[in-house]
């Protein structure tokens, strides 16, 4: 098994042995700006984050609610680029080689950018997935089996909407995780179903022995703590760049609590999903 995949799987294994879920955090590349973000980043692990999707900001990111659409805008304007994503996670493997890091995003910059190239730089910096939202199973070749076949996990989302007909074509080549949204529509749009996700994630788990994570809707410790219950993993997002953004100035900049104010959350989250009994 090659190291990319393998970090997902290490940890997930880790979290079994202890009889837990993962947390998972979502958080924007460069999001006020670069120092900022690669200090928060930094500080995930330590605040609880158990594996960290990392966004790689675009201008018109269409499954994304207003706060991570501000966020990856905030990321823009001071100037971060797709290299600079990556060039975040290799500064973060230069103290952390154990967290998984999953790039999250659209298609576009990656086309730009060119697959092969992107690939290749993504794993030498130390990428360990990827979630492109906006490229179906249909379109496995453009990127999703150039990275397999490199060792590069490609995270697969499926959703209420997806039935038991589409279901295999969406597994087909997911590794690593399968990361289910528990709402349909964007991101932070409406709070998690948790009944409705307990009986979905027993039907995922009928088609796969992946893991199974939930995002999109959790908010608080206690829904944490209800996904972590029926699920492999909880992932947030909104509610991670809702608090940064909280820290900001008027002007949108970083303040003397970004980073602390942020981490804290996260922290609170973590004691959320490690109090959950499985």
């Amino acid at each position: 098994m090659t190291a990319g995949v393998s970090r997902i799987d290490a940890r997930f294994a880790a979290l079994k042995a202890e009889g837990r879920a993962a947390l998972g955090v979502f958080v924007s590349a460069g999001d006020p700006d670069a120092e900022t973000g690669l200090a928060i980043l930094k500080g995930l692990p330590g605040a609880g984050a158990d594996m960290i999707e990392f966004g790689m900001p675009f201008t018109d990111p269409m499954a994304d609610g207003p706060a991570i659409q501000e966020s990856s805008q905030r990321a823009l304007k001071a100037g971060m680029t797709l290299s600079g994503v990556l060039d975040m996670v290799r500064a973060f493997r230069t103290g952390d080689q154990d967290t998984p890091m999953i790039l999250m995003g659209y298609y576009n910059p990656i086309y730009s950018y060119g697959v092969e190239r992107f690939i290749a730089d993504a794993l030498a910096a130390g990428v360990d997935g990827l979630i492109v939202v906006d490229l179906p199973p249909e379109e496995d070749g453009e990127l999703c089996l150039p990275a397999l076949s490199k060792g590069l996990g490609f995270i697969r989302l499926a959703t209420p909407t997806t039935d038991d007909v589409r279901l295999p074509a969406v597994l087909k080549n997911t590794a690593g995780f399968v990361y289910y949204v528990s709402i349909t529509g964007i991101t932070g749009s409406a709070a998690v179903p948790t009944d409705m996700v307990n009986k979905s994630v027993e039907r995922l788990k009928r088609h796969t022995d992946l893991p199974v994570c939930v995002g999109f809707g959790i908010t608080t410790p206690e829904q944490a703590a209800g996904i972590a219950r029926c699920a492999d993993g909880a992932v947030v997002g909104t509610a991670v760049v809702k608090a940064l953004k909280a820290s900001l100035d008027a002007d949108g900049k970083a303040t003397a609590t970004t980073v602390p104010a942020t981490l804290d959350f996260v922290r609170g989250l973590a004691e959320g999903v490690r109090g959950a009994r499985r």
